[in-house]
């Protein structure tokens, strides 16, 4: 995930700072020292680097800093405000047209990800209640115009296509398409190249010029390092973006990008691409990367994957069976489905307060196998056996293991989980048709 080793650095940092009961300006350029080293190893620019520690510092020797009772803490807040700030200070949102259709040219450099992201794009605002239409201008590169249809169809968004015409054509077309069709967004997928070049540019400054469009999106790879933030500084040059969308954020990608694009080109990061799933693309919270990045977790966007992805009845009807005392393997299996479905184990884990960064996920082996085998023994069980897990005995162990492909122990270590699950659910659901446990329980909160 990128960040990781930036992360890393930076808490092993804060912590040396969180333990002292005093600073001196002699600690705290010590610890900027090592701020810098961990900025710039993670591609951070280094005019970027130099202008952050200057501020940092500069709050930081304050009187007030120094002579507070918690001083360590005062310099990690004055980290996370300045990193916050780096990144764009707040959620830069989408522009819309006040007047419907909006038009999203999505622009940059072949192999950044931007039919995928065009796509993902368009789920997104498809969930939010709008209907959008995706555009295939890009008619240079095999297979894009097949790429964007397939898509297209796999997310139920209409993609309007004229072959291999001219671009600007095409642009112009859809446009008078979509308002004849009543879609209120229209994203033009247009062409990329392997470098930044005069023909492309000039072909999407001629869109540009006869669409007219609300919001123009740079999709850049972050996983390039500097080389993104000199390709947005390009496109914007020429075509006066509206934002960035910083695309395999999931893979090794160290950060530096996403900490300099705003600072280098003054253009937000709008989206941030977290996998290759057509949900895998998040607005960009400065705040809470930078909450991240200091490991102090970002819950917010954890509520809001969970409240994405679970099913409100399904909620309601476990509350009832845990209140019910009749939580079984079904139920079980159905609430790790769900969890799977917010995302990668180790990106869940990440947005814990104490868990960000991500050196104590290093430690923690995520293991996604582990739940597939878990979803292959219950699946071997009789519904009998799933709703009535106490009488699996022995031989019944032996036939579950050999129809998930696993063994006695794994069956035996499921059955444990299970029943200690069941246990804190129960402790925690309150009261029953037995009465009344010990303690509210957490569901008596919300009466």
């Amino acid at each position: 995930m990128a960040f990781d080793n930036l992360a890393t650095r930076l808490q092993e940092t804060m912590k040396k700072l969180r333990s002292k009961g005093r600073l001196s300006e002699k600690d705290v350029e010590e610890s900027l020292r090592e701020v810098r080293l961990a900025l710039l190893e993670a591609d951070v620019n280094y005019k970027v680097v130099r202008d952050f520690v200057k501020s940092v510092k500069e709050r930081a020797i304050g009187e007030e800093v120094l002579s507070s009772l918690t001083p360590g803490q005062q310099v990690i807040k004055i980290v996370n405000e300045e990193l916050t700030a780096l990144m764009g200070g707040t959620q830069a949102k989408l522009t819309l047209a006040s007047q419907p259709p909006t038009i999203i040219m999505m622009v940059g450099l072949q192999g950044a990800g931007k039919t995928t992201t065009a796509a993902k794009l368009a789920r997104m605002l498809k969930r939010q209640g709008h209907r959008p239409l995706l555009v295939a201008a890009d008619i240079y590169r095999p297979a894009a115009i097949k790429q964007l249809m397939v898509l297209g169809e796999q997310i139920g968004v209409p993609v309007f296509s004229m072959g291999e015409q001219n671009p600007v054509d095409i642009a112009k077309a859809a446009v008078s398409h979509g308002k004849s069709n009543r879609n209120d967004v229209i994203i033009i997928d247009t062409a990329g190249r392997l470098h930044v070049d005069e023909a492309l540019m000039e072909e999407l400054v001629n869109i540009k010029q006869e669409v007219s469009p609300n919001e123009i999106l740079l999709v850049v790879d972050a996983m390039t390092g500097q080389d993104a933030v000199n390709v947005a500084e390009s496109f914007n040059n020429s075509l006066d973006i509206g934002g960035v969308v910083l695309t395999k954020l999931d893979g090794d990608a160290r950060g530096g990008a996403a900490l300099s694009v705003k600072a280098v080109t003054g253009k937000p990061i709008k989206f941030i691409g977290v996998s290759e799933k057509m949900d895998g693309l998040e607005p960009f919270h400065p705040d809470r990367m930078a909450s991240r990045i200091l490991g102090m977790g970002d819950v917010l966007t954890l509520i809001e994957k969970a409240a994405s992805t679970v099913d409100q009845e399904k909620a309601k009807e476990l509350a009832k069976k845990l209140k019910e005392d009749e939580f079984t393997l079904e139920d079980f299996l159905d609430q790790l489905e769900q969890v799977r479905q917010m995302g990668p184990l180790d990106q869940i884990l990440g947005m814990l307060p104490g868990m960000g960064g991500m050196n104590q996920l290093k430690d923690l082996e995520v293991d996604e196998s582990h739940l597939i085998r878990i979803e292959a023994i219950i699946n071997s069980m009789t519904v009998e056996e799933r709703r009535n897990p106490q009488i699996i005995g022995g031989s019944r162990k032996k036939r579950i293991a050999r129809g998930s492909g696993t063994r006695v122990q794994d069956v035996n270590r499921l059955l444990k989980q299970f029943e200690q699950t069941r246990q804190l659910m129960k402790h925690f659901a309150g009261p029953t048709k037995k009465g009344r446990r010990k303690g509210k329980g957490l569901f008596s909160l919300f009466r």
